[in-house]
């Protein structure tokens, strides 16, 4: 019997194999899920051992556009409270949102509710000078509209448009008006 419990690492491997732990609450999702694949910094879980892991495209999104899709009766408060903290309480709201980890995480927790596209900046991103001529298509695309003519054109155009207004032989409503009933009244 002594020479059962001489070797204590083989009965403490033994009694290990036999102990189970027990672990109550919120289970870490690194042990849970352990068929992640590591690509850039994020963890994949693929349902299909054969499918492929999509190819990240140029730089990530700094914006997105989120807009409401469904109606807010009948959610959760924790529900309301994220769409009122995104500015999407207003029905068919439409919100210009940071991609930073707080937002995404609080996105992922509305996902069903909305809609969500990256913005981006076909011609450049705006500065503070741009943002009266800025505006942002439902596709999510922000277009900036810039100064492209130069001011000495502008202002050719202006003088022609001015002397087609004041030439004499300008056809103006009401001479439009003579002009088109008296060819309503002899037609011939």
């Amino acid at each position: 019997m002594l020479k059962v419990f001489q070797s204590t690492s083989l009965l403490g491997q033994q009694l290990k194999g036999l102990i189970s732990v027990r672990h109550y609450g919120k289970p870490n999702k690194k042990f849970l899920y352990k068929d992640g694949i590591l690509k850039d910094q994020i963890y994949y879980y693929p349902r299909d051992n054969n499918r492929e892991i999509p190819a990240l495209e140029g730089e990530p999104s700094k914006l997105f556009s989120v807009r409401r899709l469904k109606p807010i009766k009948g959610l959760p408060y924790w529900e309301k409270r994220i769409l009122r903290g995104l500015g999407l309480y207003e029905k068919n709201g439409v919100a210009v949102v940071k991609n930073i980890p707080e937002n995404n995480a609080r996105l992922w927790k509305v996902k069903h509710l909305v809609e969500i596209l990256p913005i981006t900046f076909k011609y450049g991103e705006p500065t503070e000078s741009d943002i009266e001529r800025t505006f942002l298509k439902e596709d999510g695309e922000c277009v900036v509209i810039r100064k492209i003519e130069a001011v000495e054109e502008a202002n050719t155009k202006l003088t022609a448009a001015e002397q087609i207004r004041n030439a004499k032989n300008r056809m103006d409503g009401e001479t439009l008006r003579k002009d088109s009933r008296l060819k309503w009244l002899n037609a011939w």
